[in-house]
Parts: structure tokens; C-alpha cells; sequence
């Protein structure tokens, strides 16, 4: 059962798992994962700030980042409660143990309905972009993913992908390579996007095994009830 953080900033979260090692919440949108040259609210900062304010805590508030969201991205995320917790989790996902799956919507329809990319890809950290290079370039990294068509037509298809390397900006990446850019990405998209529309990607599920009980857990969220979401509601509600 979910429940509603006080994050304060007025910005609500829904909780969707919590115990003594464990926060699993559900991002927002356009809100930045960590602390950045921004300066606006960061999702790390804002739940330790509820922590702290719920459980009436004095001094600083442990939150280990485990894996990461793009800003415009929303949807499940977990955060460690104990420095042991962050440890075994991050090594969960270092060994590929940790099982991410995405929605996206997409421009065009693939030709394949399942498939698998892989591309090298190098970031510009001054630029906070990325891009398919060769794989003999200095400093890039092998990027994979497996993807299946939900549904779909010409212009926008619905696609759910399990993420098996957790490269910067992957998703939008290799869709944008492979001719089907992410709708609403104004950063790799911009040819096809309007400005000001709302990147279609979303983390749908995570799974992972608990730091402690070594039990085998799995968290999901749906996207927004919104456009170009409600296009593909009946195939994402079956999920």
C-alpha cells in the first residue's frame, strides 16, 4: 500500500514500500535525483528531509542513492536506509542482479516487435550528452537493452524494455540511434519533439533482492493517465 511523503517544497510522493533498511518511492517528474548546478529540490534531499521531520530524528538522516533516474523521468526508485543496505544493493546492481524495466513511447514502430540494441557509448560531461561511438573509442562504455513492442502504429508505439546496463541517458540514447526517438525528448528527439512537451519514459519496475532478509522483492508503477500514456491505458493497466 502506497502512502503520501510531505516532502515538502510543495512536492507530494507516493511511498510504496518502507521499512528499517529500505525507501522505495515513486519519483516525480522533472525533479532532479540528487543535488545539482540547478539548485532546485533534489528527490535525496527532500526524503531525508521528510525522514527526519516523520520519525522526529535529530542530526543528519542516512540516505544511500542506489541507482539513478533523469531529471524528466518519474516512476519506481529505491533508496538504502543503512550504509550495509546501500553496500549490498549497489552490488546488486554492479552484478546485473538488480532488474530494471521501463515504459517508453516511441516515435515510429520498430520492425522488429522484440529486439536487442547494443551500441559503445562516451559522454560529454561538460555537455551532459551522449553518443554512439565505435567501440574501440577511448572512455565509452557497452550499453545493452532488450525491448518488446506493447502496441503502436506508424507514428507512437508503446514499448516496455529491461534494462541490463545502466549507462547515462541509455534508453534515450539508443532508441534516438536505432530511429525511434523518445517522445517529448527535447535533448535527443529535438527533430520530432515540440518544445515543452513531456519526455514518455518511465521506470515501471524494479526488482531486487532485500539487503538483509534476502528475500526477492518487486515494486511497480504506472505512468501518468496522460497523453501520449491514455493512448496505449488497456495495454498498460494489463501489465
Amino acid at each position: 500500500m502506497s502512502q503520501q511523503s510531505n516532502a515538502g517544497a510543495n512536492i507530494s510522493i507516493n511511498i510504496l514500500y518502507e521499512d528499517n533498511h529500505l525507501l522505495v518511492v515513486e519519483k516525480p517528474v522533472n525533479i532532479p535525483t540528487q543535488e545539482d548546478a540547478s539548485g532546485d529540490p533534489d528527490l535525496l534531499s527532500l526524503l531525508k528531509e521528510d525522514i527526519k521531520a516523520r520519525y522526529n530524528k535529530p542530526g543528519n538522516v542516512y540516505l544511500g542513492l542506489v541507482h539513478r533516474l533523469d531529471r524528466p523521468v518519474g516512476g519506481a526508485m529505491v533508496f538504502a536506509k543503512t550504509s550495509k543496505a546501500a553496500s549490498r544493493l549497489s552490488d546488486q546492481v554492479r552484478t546485473h542482479a538488480f532488474g530494471k524495466e521501463y515504459l517508453a513511447v516511441i516515435h515510429g514502430l520498430p520492425s522488429q516487435r522484440k529486439g536487442r540494441l547494443e551500441h559503445y557509448l562516451l559522454k560529454n560531461q561538460a555537455a551532459n550528452m551522449v553518443k554512439a561511438v565505435p567501440s574501440s573509442a577511448p572512455g565509452s562504455k557497452h550499453a545493452v537493452l532488450e525491448y518488446e513492442v506493447m502496441g503502436g502504429s506508424e507514428h507512437l508505439s508503446l514499448v516496455r524494455i529491461h534494462l541490463l546496463t545502466g549507462r547515462s541517458h541509455q534508453i534515450r540514447v539508443q532508441f534516438a540511434v536505432s530511429g525511434h526517438p523518445l517522445f517529448g525528448d527535447q535533448k535527443y528527439g529535438a527533430n520530432v519533439n515540440t518544445p515543452g512537451q513531456q519526455i514518455a519514459l518511465w521506470s515501471y519496475r524494479i526488482r531486487f533482492h532485500h539487503p538483509t532478509t534476502k528475500q526477492e522483492m518487486e515494486f511497480s508503477s504506472h505512468p501518468p493517465d496522460l497523453y501520449p500514456w491514455n493512448m496505449f491505458s488497456s495495454m498498460i493497466k494489463s501489465l
